[in-house]
């Protein structure tokens, strides 16, 4: 199970839970929920864990692309050297490395850029998990200690305005 399902769990548990007549309490089964939160928390070193994965993966994908430009650039010199014996060859060499070079490192470039932008797709995505998990949590305990709903509101709209903030940046 993962944490988003864990989450609509724990929400369906609250929303299901029997309400206290003329009140907006409710009742809920404090072992259950606790054993829920329990898991919920036991699940998220394992998204902490895929993130770091991500990462690691990201430091693979750079260390190929050196390695490949490396290469690459290798093969150029070796180019180099054997058309050396002719003055125009030598000249045509000299700006075909140089050419290989650019590109290599061009390539090594985008590749770099292409990890970091898919790690920080990753990151965020993680981020919003995490930001939704942390308001479902907030959101439970503040109906288990039973606030009124013009507080509930309140919390609500600055909960959005941070999303909003948030999205802005």
């Amino acid at each position: 199970m993962d944490v988003q399902a864990k989450l609509d769990e724990i929400v369906a548990a609250i929303e299901g839970a029997r309400a206290m007549p003329m009140s907006a309490s409710c009742i809920v089964n404090r072992g259950e929920l606790l054993e829920n939160l329990d898991e919920l928390r036991q699940l998220l070193p394992s998204e902490l864990s895929a993130a770091q994965d991500v990462l690691a993966d990201r430091e693979a994908v750079v260390e190929e692309g050196r390695v490949e430009a490396d290469r690459i650039i290798a093969e150029a010199r070796a180019e180099r050297s054997r058309l050396v014996s002719k003055t125009e060859v030598a000249q045509e060499a000299v700006r075909e490395a140089e050419q290989l070079r650019a590109e290599a490192t061009e390539e090594t470039e985008e590749m770099r850029r292409e990890v970091e932008e898919y790690v920080d797709t990753k990151l965020a995505n993680f981020e919003v998990v995490l930001h939704k998990t942390l308001r479902a949590v907030e959101k439970g305990r503040a109906k288990l200690r039973g606030r009124s709903a013009h507080e509930e509101l309140r919390d609500h709209v600055a909960a959005a305005d941070s999303e909003a903030e948030f999205a802005e940046d």
